[in-house]
């Protein structure tokens, strides 16, 4: 998977944001100020950061070579994954889907309103 269909996937999510806040080399995906994916496009291939289910971290680990502990990050809830194609392509929708799905279920309930009334104010 390409780095511009990655980017296009996190940004088609309700009420994501792309930012910078580590450098040029890191492109850090937010939805309401809470991060759900990192891409550090220094890497050759490129890899990705995703918050994970714990148990399910370490059973994409078990099962996928390109598939780490969270570079940099909380080991327990977070995988970095290599994109040297080894990888199915819907696995790592399903992991981009799961990451912010992750992120979302854990807002409160204020949170989830504002998030809720900020994508009916993009559509009108």
């Amino acid at each position: 998977m390409k780095l511009e269909e990655i980017e296009s996937i996190f940004m088609s999510k309700q009420g994501a944001t792309k930012e910078f806040p580590f450098g040029d080399d890191t492109m850090v995906f937010k939805v309401m100020n809470k991060m759900f994916g990192l891409i550090s496009l220094n890497n050759s291939p490129l890899s990705i950061n995703l918050k994970c289910d714990p148990n399910d971290a370490v059973a994409y680990r078990d099962i996928y070579e390109c598939v780490k502990p969270g570079y940099h990050m909380n080991k327990k809830h977070w995988n970095t994954i290599t994109l040297d194609g080894t990888m199915n392509e819907e696995i790592l929708k399903e992991m981009l889907d799961d990451s912010y799905n992750l992120v979302v279920s854990k807002l409160t309930k204020k949170q989830k309103e504002e998030l809720r009334l900020y994508n009916k104010k993009e559509i009108l």
